[in-house]
């Protein structure tokens, strides 16, 4: 009798355990799936504090180390993480290409269910505290798509550098014009991403280097994806930027540029053009003729004539112009909840 009593409690003390070790394998957040990506390229000073910090409803995180010589993959395998971690190596192929091979990889892993994945950085950067706020907006399908904003917190960018924090309102304005909606502290890396934007992405022709964040938003504003803004702490202790201002501040402006114009256009071009973007066009146009004499308008020239700076007259036709485009977007996003 006394050993079949020992026998059951040890059955029982076994089931036990074998549930401990596979709830947290478990959808456990409103029945989605939590991926979270985190690109480290020689982080070993704070990869291990990211990995032990990880929220106990996160599933799967993958660890894309970029071509680290620190040791970074190392501390990766030997740190204990309450998710199950997967390290991908790449060899210094940029920030962008490492953050869509985890996307990708968080696609074959959850396959067909409902799920979510974030980015959290590798430098220590972003607060573990935040991440249930960023993905609760999209599980509450308020979004398909919500981003850190670091200015929006209690602390505001009062901790960031005065150089960053200069950048990032020089960054915003042009983001908000290229993206066609308010876009607060672009730069913010802190993101979430429903699967059902992942699993539609054209990776080919994604950004792959440093101003992945403008380009996604940019994308995201184009296919009709919703964009929120949730607020995050701004976490800075002896981290160093590898960026070059000057050549940053060229490469992702002329992207941009480049994007925002090649949205509008395929909007124009497209069978189902919103109306606003026909206004847009014609409002920019009107900008572009202003600065050129010979092929402004008499309007144009009457007011030129009359004492009216061109200056003002570009800005008011382009100020229109972006008025128009915003109320675009918001027709797209229409459209696409719509359709599905």
């Amino acid at each position: 009798m006394w050993i079949l009593l020992i026998i059951f409690k040890t059955e029982i003390r076994f089931v036990g355990l074998v549930i401990d070790w596979i709830a947290p394998r478990q959808f456990m957040l409103h029945g989605w799936g939590i991926g979270v990506v985190i690109p480290a390229r020689n982080e070993s000073n704070h990869i291990g504090r990211v990995l032990s910090t990880i929220p106990l409803f996160v599933d799967h995180v993958v660890v894309i180390d970029d071509g680290s010589t620190d040791g970074t993959g190392e501390i990766v395998s030997s740190t204990k993480c309450s998710a199950e971690v997967t390290i991908i190596r790449l060899e210094g192929l940029g920030v962008g290409n490492a953050i869509d091979t985890g996307h990708r990889k968080m696609v074959a892993i959850f396959t067909d269910s409902k799920f979510v994945s974030a980015v959290m950085a590798g430098d220590g950067q972003m607060d573990p505290d935040d991440l249930e706020g960023l993905v609760e907006n999209i599980i509450s399908e308020k979004c398909e798509h919500v981003k850190g904003d670091r200015s929006s917190h209690a602390d505001g960018l009062r901790k960031m550098p005065l150089v960053r924090r200069l950048a990032t309102i020089l960054l915003s304005f042009f983001t908000t014009l290229a993206a066609g909606q308010t876009i607060s502290d672009p730069q913010c890396g802190y993101t979430a991403t429903s699967g059902k934007v992942l699993r539609n992405w054209d990776w080919e022709k994604s950004w792959k280097g440093y101003g992945y964040p403008n380009y996604w938003l940019i994308q995201l504003a184009k296919h009709g994806w919703k964009i929120k803004h949730h607020p995050v702490k701004a976490i800075y202790e002896d981290q160093t930027s590898q960026i070059n201002n000057i050549s940053f501040f060229f490469k992702v402006g002329l992207m941009m540029a480049i994007e925002h114009h090649a949205r509008n256009l395929s909007w124009l071009f497209s069978l189902k053009v919103p109306p606003h973007t026909i206004f847009a066009f014609i409002s920019y146009s009107i900008g572009w003729m202003a600065l050129i004499p010979w092929i402004s308008t008499d309007l144009e020239r009457a007011l030129v004539e009359r004492g009216t700076p061109i200056v003002i007259i570009v800005i008011f036709a382009w100020l229109f112009a972006h008025l128009f485009d915003r109320m675009a977007v918001v027709v797209k996003q229409k459209l696409r909840i719509d359709i599905e």
